[in-house]
């Protein structure tokens, strides 16, 4: 993650992503301009962010290490929304990774200089607390679709969703524990997307050949559903 001095591009991002209507304060004077490559961490999992992000392009996803060692995927986020708000409202709240899928732009706040400021901003506060609900809503339904769809549709809208490049990588011992099914049957519908003709195995993972199959199976879960390339 580096720091952007662009003035030009900072200013196209705060009207694209409505960025300055999350705060009654005025918060551009403080704002800073992140870019984040696909792979680079957003916030480091233990360490307290310094800085309240505004994700405005881009997708991450959420990691979180268990009691036992085991490192679980739990979100994924879109832009436009916050990352860090939580720790803003609760320094004592642990932090969690935030990594991102694609190249990132991020506005931020340094939360030290802007805590006050943010924490008695009203208009902040609604934008945040509706972003955290949003959030919560879609675990509840991620959780309801592990529990009514077959996998094939679930995975099928997951590849879409990861994916970088036309390009799918992630770790099957995670994708299983959060679609929840066994790493066998995961590995048996990737093994008929396979034969199929939708996906092809490559050395830095599965190369996406049918985006339009993919799709497809994604829609009979939510017929109006949008995905990254469409």
């Amino acid at each position: 993650m580096k720091e952007i001095d662009n003035e030009p591009l900072m200013q196209q991002l705060i009207s694209e992503s409505g960025y300055a209507d999350k705060f009654s304060a005025d918060v551009i004077k403080h704002t800073r301009l992140f870019q984040v490559a696909a792979g680079d961490y957003i916030v480091r999992e233990g360490s307290l962010p310094g800085w309240l992000f505004w994700l405005a392009r881009g997708r991450t996803k959420l990691y979180v290490t268990l009691a036992n060692g085991r490192v679980s995927l739990v979100d994924f986020f879109s832009a436009p929304c916050f990352i860090g708000e939580i720790e803003v409202l609760d320094e004592t709240h642990p932090s969690r990774a935030v990594q991102a899928i694609e190249s990132c732009w991020c506005l931020a706040l340094p939360v030290k200089q802007c805590r006050s400021l943010l924490i008695n901003d009203a208009q902040f506060l609604r934008h945040a607390c509706l972003g955290l609900v949003r959030k919560n809503f879609r675990n509840i339904v991620t959780s309801t679709r592990n529990q009514a769809f077959p996998l094939v549709n679930r995975l099928a809208a997951f590849i879409l969703l990861t994916q970088h490049d036309n390009v799918y990588k992630e770790k099957h011992t995670q994708v299983a524990e959060y679609l929840g099914v066994t790493y066998r049957h995961l590995l048996y519908v990737f093994a008929q997307f396979s034969a199929e003709g939708v996906i092809s195995k490559q050395k830095a993972g599965y190369l996406i050949l049918n985006r339009g199959a993919l799709m497809r199976l994604a829609q009979e879960m939510e017929p109006g559903i949008t995905l990254p390339g469409y």
